[in-house]
């Protein structure tokens, strides 16, 4: 089974490398952007067939290493 964790910072907290990523798009003259948010993506296979054990785990995961969920939100998908 195969699964995506993607971490996005909360809305409200600053954003850096998104700001560098949005200077760096303007200055290749990419037209229209008008902000930049970073974030991770996890793609993470797993073996057995039980979605529901496996999102918990997910989540689980997500809770102690994927995300500080302090300063981020994060989405479990089963794909």
């Amino acid at each position: 089974m195969k699964a995506r964790v993607t971490v996005t910072l909360k809305s409200g907290i600053l954003d850096p490398q998104g700001k560098a990523i949005e200077g760096a798009l303007k200055s290749l003259g990419v037209d229209g952007v008008a902000s930049v948010r970073q974030g991770k993506v996890f793609d993470i296979e797993l073996s057995g067939a039980d979605k529901a054990k496996a999102e918990a785990a997910l989540k689980d995961a997500a809770d102690k290493l994927l995300a500080n969920t302090v300063i981020e939100n994060y989405r479990v998908e089963l794909l």
